[in-house]
Formats: C-alpha cells, sequence, structure tokens
C-alpha cells in the first residue's frame, strides 16, 4: 500500500495487481485491516522528519502522520500477530519512536530494536538502518534492554564480504560512463570503488543527479592503477594554479580521467547490493532515474528477510 504511483507499478509487475493498493495510508481503517485478515505488519514510514539532512521536525512534520496514524490502528487491528519496522539511523531518539513503542505496549506486543548495515550479512554495501521488531504471544529469547548492533547470537556475523567484482554487470553501456561536466569539477570529491574491494556507499535517490553523498561510482582498474592515473591529474592541477587553465591543459586532465573509465553503478547492480532476487524485474517503462529513487528509498532484503526469520521464529 503506498501513493507512490510508479513503486506499486514496479509490484505490480512483479507480484500481480492483486496485492497492491495506491492509497494514503491515513485512510487505512480498522474495520478495512480487518478484513484482509492481515496478521503481519512490515513498514518503512518516511524518513525525512528524522534524516541529518533535513529539518528534523518529527511528529510535526506532515510526512510523519501517516505513522500517528498506524499508531492509532496497531492496539485495534485484533489479528496482528508481528510488526517490522525499518527507518533512518535517528529515528531511535525520535518523538516517533516513542509514539511507536507506547502503541507497541498498549498492544502488548513484545518488541527488540536494532541498528544494522549489510556489511554485516555478507554484503559489500554500508547502509546503517534502524529497525524494530515486534511480536504478540512468546517473548524474544534475548535481551531488550538496548538497541543492538549486531544480530543476538553472532548470526551473520564474521563472514568474508563478497567482492564487488561479484556483483558487476558484463557490457555495460556508455551511457552510464560518468560525463565530462562531473568528471572535470567532481572527480576528486567522488567515491570511487575497484573491482577487488568489498565496499561501497549507501545509496540514495539522488544518486547519479548528486554527485557527493549519493552513492559509489565504479572502475574497472585496480587501486593501483587509478591512484597512478589520479596522481597524474593532480600533477597537472599543482602545475596550473591559474583560474583559467588552457585548453590544451583542460583536454589533457580529460583525457587522463577518461582513462579511468569511471561510470555510476547500474540499477541492477544497486538492486544486488541491496539483496534483491535476480528475478526482480522494472517494467519496461520505467526510466533509469526513477529506478535508482525507488532503490534508494528501498530496504536490504538479506537484512530485512534475516529479521523476519529472527521475528517469527519460536
Amino acid at each position: 500500500m503506498d501513493i507512490n504511483t510508479v513503486a506499486n507499478a514496479v509490484y505490480a509487475h512483479n507480484y500481480g495487481h492483486n496485492f497492491v493498493k495506491t492509497r494514503n495510508i491515513q485512510s487505512l481503517s480498522v474495520k478495512e485491516v480487518g478484513k484482509l485478515q492481515a496478521n503481519m505488519l512490515l513498514m518503512s514510514p518516511p524518513c525525512q522528519p528524522h534524516t541529518r539532512q533535513g529539518l528534523q521536525k518529527d511528529t510535526e512534520d506532515k510526512r510523519s502522520d501517516a505513522l500517528t496514524h498506524i499508531c492509532g490502528l496497531i492496539p485495534e487491528c485484533q489479528n496482528l500477530q508481528y510488526i517490522l519496522m525499518e527507518n533512518v539511523k535517528g529515528f531511535e531518539i525520535s518523538q516517533a519512536r516513542n509514539q511507536f513503542i507506547e502503541a507497541l505496549e498498549r498492544s502488548e506486543f513484545h518488541w527488540r530494536e536494532f541498528i544494522l548495515t549489510p556489511t554485516q550479512f555478507n554484503v559489500p554495501n554500508t547502509r546503517y538502518r534502524y529497525y524494530c521488531i515486534a511480536r504478540k504471544g512468546a517473548d524474544f529469547p534475548f535481551a531488550g534492554s538496548k538497541i543492538w548492533e549486531a544480530m543476538p547470537g553472532g548470526i551473520a556475523q564474521n563472514q568474508n564480504l563478497s567482492q564487488i567484482s561479484e556483483i558487476v554487470e558484463e557490457n555495460v553501456s556508455s551511457d552510464f560512463l560518468v560525463p565530462d561536466d562531473v568528471l572535470t569539477k567532481r572527480v576528486l570529491v567522488m567515491d570511487i570503488i575497484h573491482p577487488a574491494q568489498s565496499r561501497s556507499m549507501c545509496f540514495t535517490k539522488g544518486y547519479t543527479h548528486y554527485t557527493e553523498g549519493t552513492g559509489s561510482a565504479y572502475t574497472p582498474l585496480s587501486e593501483e592503477e587509478s591512484h597512478r592515473i589520479f596522481e597524474l591529474v593532480k600533477e597537472i592541477d599543482t602545475n596550473n594554479h591559474d583560474d583559467v587553465k588552457s585548453e590544451k591543459i583542460l583536454e589533457q586532465r580529460l583525457d587522463l580521467l577518461h582513462q579511468v573509465k569511471l561510470r555510476y553503478f547500474t540499477p541492477r547492480e544497486v538492486a544486488r547490493l541491496m539483496s534483491f532476487p535476480e528475478d526482480f524485474e522494472f517494467p519496461p517503462e520505467t526510466t533509469n532515474r526513477q529506478k535508482y529513487r525507488l532503490l534508494g528509498n528501498s530496504i536490504n532484503v538479506k537484512v530485512v528477510g534475516e529479521l523476519i526469520k529472527l521475528l517469527t521464529i519460536k
């Protein structure tokens, strides 16, 4: 259930139109939830009221209204047995979090909180997120007096991270090459990943649209090869302090940067870093811009999958 028609079209493409509704959560009633006979609620409320870059208006932000509405529904929905919520790191110190926990306690749910990242699950991508799992009936067999920063019992810990080369597509179109204007002005602030590395930055909905802090870029060169090229670029910059470099110097600099073969990760590669299955597809009409926005707003499937196991295991 979502108001984003593009997201819903992707969902329907993969799972069928019978399982998706385009509507505002705030119009959902207890009676409707009862008709659905749903026993599990999985949610990822808008993160903007809690992000570091935002105004952090918390429950005063209109985008928190849907969560407030859900918190009012939870005590009234008798069929609900399991709940999982995901949000940005920082949600754990919000008023919205307190409101949510109060709703769980009024409804006699047992609950546990986590701050986790996919690198703890053998996935070479950093994406710290807040999670809360809650259930009725038997309590969880691990302590609830803290926010867990690892899976209890060492689950999914101490594994070797996959290398980026394992998720990279072959014969990627030149359309994904970093444009010359970005190479010229912004390349030195980009997070550049090489095939043998086992890491990548958190991808956001602004990936490819903004350069800094929205996700990593990829080069097929080794770390040593690209380092050598960037040292030559820095040498040109050091030896040419003038604000207006000659056209010849600029061409030399750009020719060097072209040798790095720097490109953006494709939507499929980002989906792999988010642990989406290979058979997950976007409808043909979905643009790359829309794909990046959806993926940047999404969750890591591996992390959530492991939490659902933890939530439902007796």
